[in-house]
């Protein structure tokens, strides 16, 4: 015969009224955390940016970079992305601009930006995004 094992947690009133707590802000700790990852990456592409257009200046195309609101994607997971707006004075649309620096043209060698930007702040990014969750929890949690 086999033995079998069993444990049982009762969870006192207070703690659940706590877990209860932490579960109703899941969303407003999820989008914090995003928010913090992706500016990081942010400031690291404007950074690249600017590096790889030094010999024009400030770009009007840099003016146009943001982070997008925080939304639920089909899945129900939480995302952001950032990107380029608009137009320049010229009706060029700025994304475009940013495309063509990134992966070149026939007529204009690539100057990538982004996905350095990216591939270099991915490990701090998530990092950071780990530390702010653990913080609010440990808020929500009182400890």
């Amino acid at each position: 015969m086999i033995g079998t094992a069993r444990m049982t947690f009762k969870a006192g009133d207070e703690f659940a009224l706590k877990l209860s707590k932490l579960a109703s802000g899941a969303d407003e700790i999820a989008k914090k955390a995003i928010y913090e990852a992706a500016g990081i990456v942010a400031d690291k592409i404007t950074n690249n940016a600017y590096n790889v257009m030094s010999d024009h200046g400030p770009s009007e195309m840099m003016h146009s970079f943001g982070i997008a609101p925080i939304k639920p994607d089909e899945s129900g997971n939480l995302n952001t992305k950032l990107g380029f707006d608009g137009y320049d004075s010229k009706g060029v649309p700025n994304q475009l601009k940013a495309r063509v620096l990134e992966s070149g043209s026939s007529n204009q060698k690539k100057r990538p930006f982004v996905r350095p930007a990216v591939n270099a702040t991915k490990q701090q990014a998530l990092t950071a995004m780990g530390q702010i969750i653990d913080e609010e929890i440990k808020k929500r949690m009182g400890g």
